[in-house]
């Protein structure tokens, strides 16, 4: 007969058990997988007016909240943050316009400052999963860009997330990622030179989707920036741990056969790496793509940087180089520092590519998109920087 104290012993032991196998085998139905995944209705949005952007720090009329319709007929609410050199220079006017939601963004004058500035410089934010535009460290992030730049941010919710319509799905969020650019481009008449595409976290899928779909239509941007990035979606759930402790498929990484079976489940496979060797693959003039993880990341391993790298990399050496070789030849082109951080960077002339990956010492997961890291990136993609990229 067991003792009596190896009986609450063991049913400790089995709730976490029981909660982690209901758990995924939840994350196997597509329905339940997707919230996993995008965890779209996490928001804040009963307690916070996105109309009211002034309650994150920003002047009055210097973000106009307005809507984007996609090609299958979602509407995406959007943010079109001013940077404050320009605001400074337009103060009275931007004073006098009525604040809150465009119905009709074209009739204000922050969409004027933007369409009537040859010389304007947009970064398209694409932000990670949960919550909404202005969502945990968003705002900051849009306050970094933009507080000392004359660069203006559009920044928008996926569908399904905040205040759009929709379900979000891979391909779903790949078109509102490109509706937002071809508003960019066609409404706001922003040349694809003077436009950056900057996505954090799952934001950063959608940044390769993207990138992909534009470059096989010949179109190339100022910048491609990636931060807290990932590989694909199943080999992310091999070592993921949801908001840094909560294991996914990890548990099971020891037993490949398992492992692959729960992996052929995932629906939205986002594959990073394939679509930046595609990305690089069509290049014809220019690229500048920008990796950025910062080495405490407790929720995406930073080395999944490396898988990124070696993808696009890959599409410029024109070899497939075995693992041990690629190390030696990345070697050759990093700058290690003391703190066990580097920058590794590719080169090509004909066609003008550099892709460089830079690992941060702090940031997190989160914070460290208001590192000075995604500002140079952003400044090197527009081509402010004074000396070559190192």
């Amino acid at each position: 007969m067991a003792p009596r104290w190896s009986i609450p012993l063991v049913a400790g032991l089995a709730a976490p058990f029981g909660l982690y196998i209901s758990f995924i085998l939840l994350g196997s139905i597509p329905l339940f997988q997707r919230h996993f995944l995008y965890a779209h209705k996490l928001n804040t949005l009963f307690w916070h007016d996105l109309n009211k952007p002034e309650y994150w720090g920003f002047a009055k009329s210097q973000v106009t909240p307005f809507s984007i319709q996609t090609s299958d007929g979602e509407s995406l609410y959007a943010w079109h943050v001013l940077p404050l050199q320009a605001y400074l220079r337009n103060e009275d006017r931007l004073q006098a316009q009525p604040a809150g939601f465009a119905q009709d963004v074209t009739t204000t004058e922050s969409f004027k400052m933007l369409r009537e500035d040859p010389d304007a410089r947009l970064v398209v934010y694409f932000h990670g999963n949960a919550g909404h535009v202005a969502q945990a460290i968003r705002p900051d992030s849009y306050h970094a860009l933009t507080d000392n730049s004359n660069n203006h941010v559009l920044a928008i919710d996926y569908r399904g997330f905040g205040k759009s319509t929709g379900i979000p799905s891979e391909s779903g969020l790949i078109n509102d990622g490109a509706a937002a650019v071809d508003w960019a481009m066609k409404v706001a008449k922003v040349p694809a030179s003077q436009i950056v595409i900057l996505g954090q976290s799952l934001g950063t899928a959608v940044t390769s989707g993207v990138a992909e779909h534009f470059a096989m239509q010949g179109v190339e941007f100022a910048g491609v920036i990636m931060v807290a990035s990932f590989s694909n979606l199943p080999t992310l759930l091999s070592r993921y741990s949801a908001a840094g402790f909560i294991p996914v498929l990890s548990p099971v990484r020891a037993i490949p056969p398992l492992m692959r079976f729960f992996q052929g489940f995932v629906v939205d496979k986002w594959q990073s790496d394939a679509r930046l060797a595609t990305l690089v693959g069509l290049t014809r003039t220019r690229l500048r793509l920008t990796l950025i993880h910062a080495k405490n990341d407790v929720e995406i391993p930073c080395n999944e940087d490396d898988a990124l790298f070696r993808a696009a990399a890959g599409s410029v050496i024109g070899t497939d180089l075995d693992e041990e070789d690629f190390a030696k030849w990345k070697e050759e082109r990093t700058v290690l520092r003391d703190d066990g951080t580097f920058v590794a960077t590719v080169k090509s002339s004909q066609p003008d590519i550099v892709i460089r990956e830079e690992l941060v010492p702090y940031g997190g997961h989160n914070d460290v998109m208001m590192s000075s890291s995604v500002i140079l990136a952003v400044m090197r993609s527009f081509g402010l920087e004074s000396t070559k990229a190192s």
